[in-house]
């Protein structure tokens, strides 16, 4: 085999390297490569009764976002207020990680994420009055559906106070059993992963209650 290919039409002659040369120039360049996207691990600690997002631009950098589009978001779902200080977020409340990872998460299935070929090479434009994404990957449009922002008044049976029945779905890093409803975690003493039990919701901090197991 000559290794050459003879183009139709044409008088010259391009080998195989020519030609993938040529095909890999008109793919559309994008801004991640083909592994798995991750968003970077909150680096979340406790100072006083705040909170710091000590990677706060770390993690608006790979989502490639703006970082005051990113923490209003965060001041929105975390109903609480904070501001940036250099490469850090400090929040004026005590929150935890895996609070602070499951916005990151929603943050980044509403803006970030292709729905089509699941990558994150996209930009977000605006056609009239819709926030539209568009994926620079394999080019394809969807609307921006943002949800709406749920107070914990809102949710039925979550307030302070309330009774109610609630599976317990993890554990967290303490050993207190984890409940959701809605968006809001609840942390309930003494209960076990996979038990279903009633519950008095106690004190409440945004999108976080401390519940107590009624016998």
């Amino acid at each position: 085999m000559s290794g050459k290919i003879i183009m139709s039409g044409t008088t010259g002659t391009l080998n195989y390297k020519d030609l993938l040369k040529r095909a890999k120039s008109e793919i559309p360049a994008t801004a991640s490569s083909g592994e798995r996207f991750q968003i970077p691990e909150p680096d979340l600690i406790a100072e006083g009764k705040s909170s710091v997002l000590r990677n706060f631009l770390d993690i608006s950098e790979r989502l490639r976002r703006d970082p005051q589009h990113l923490l209003q978001y965060l001041l929105r779902e975390l109903g609480t207020p904070g501001t940036i200080e250099g490469r850090r977020v400090v929040f004026k409340s005590k929150l935890n990680p895996m609070q602070m990872t499951e916005r990151l998460k929603e943050y980044s299935d509403t803006y970030v994420i292709c729905s089509e070929c699941g990558r994150p090479d996209t930009r977000m434009t605006k056609e009239g009055r819709i926030l539209v994404l568009e994926c620079e990957a394999c080019g394809a449009k969807r609307p921006v559906h943002v949800k709406k922002t749920v107070k914990p008044e809102e949710v039925t049976g979550l307030k302070e106070g309330v009774v109610l029945e609630v599976t317990i779905q993890d554990m967290g890093s303490r050993g207190d059993g984890v409940a959701r409803i809605d968006r809001y975690i609840i942390y309930v003493p003494g209960a076990q992963k996979g038990a279903t039990v009633k519950v008095r919701i106690g004190k409440m901090s945004g999108t976080i209650a401390f519940a107590n197991i009624v016998p």
